[in-house]
């Protein structure tokens, strides 16, 4: 549908790739960020309605209220859960006898719901220290987890996996459709820095640091299947 594709590239959405159905549509889209799933939605949908019903004449609504969002990326969620498993190892601190290492699971995930909407919106979030400065003990990570475990309870999402060593750390977390991964990410990195600074400050002063993180980080989706299946799958006759 043309439709979609000129109203995906008007907003600044990627759409990758869209399969359309007699009774519905699917879409694979890259986004910013910046841009949240809901109102990516409700973009596409307002928009594509509004301009069918004028040259159709279709019925209006034309979609029914709901949708179906469901995060993918380069690997699936289980490969990165497994990667971060394994941080200790990789980076040649499993070996110490007390490794500054700090590791989190949950063991009961975190049920979270939005009106109208069926997700599971998961993604990998990575934290630098300000010039990759061994900032973080065992100690501090634990306390500076715990107090994000709360934040998350808080802003409704859910921080699934985390783990942190001296200069950087990994997590999964899982967001609703109304919250970008931007603004997840700047409320972890706010509030790490308040609270290291204020419980912790002689591990900044140590480092010779100004501020706890760099001044960039990585975001990535990932879920139960990967971007390029999708692409296959959605562009096959099926």
């Amino acid at each position: 549908m043309a439709l979609i594709d000129e109203i995906a590239s008007n907003h600044d959405y990627h759409l990758l790739k869209q399969k359309v159905y007699s009774n519905q549509l699917r879409c694979l889209l890259s986004l910013k960020p910046s841009q949240a799933v809901a109102k990516a939605v409700q973009t596409l949908k307002s928009n594509s309605a509004r301009e069918l019903a004028r040259q159709f004449k279709l019925p209006v609504p034309l979609w029914a209220r709901g949708y179906l969002a469901r995060s993918s990326g380069k690997v699936r969620t289980s490969a990165v859960r497994k990667y971060l498993e394994q941080q200790a190892a990789h980076h040649g601190y499993a070996s110490r006898i007390r490794p500054p290492v700090y590791k989190y699971r949950t063991t009961t995930p975190t049920t979270l719901a939005s009106a109208h909407a069926w997700f599971d919106l998961t993604h990998h979030l990575v934290f630098s220290t300000q010039h990759r400065k061994g900032v973080f003990t065992s100690t501090a990570a634990q306390a500076l987890s715990d107090y994000w475990l709360r934040i998350a309870i808080e802003g409704n999402f859910a921080l699934d996996q985390i783990s942190i060593v001296p200069d950087h750390m990994h997590l999964i977390v899982r967001i609703v459709p109304k919250t970008s991964t931007e603004e997840i990410a700047l409320l972890l990195l706010n509030n790490g820095q308040d609270f290291i600074s204020t419980n912790y400050p002689e591990l900044l002063i140590e480092c010779g640091l100004t501020q706890l993180w760099s001044n960039s980080a990585y975001a990535g989706t990932c879920g139960q299947t990967t971007t390029a299946l999708l692409m296959k799958w959605l562009g096959s006759n099926e």
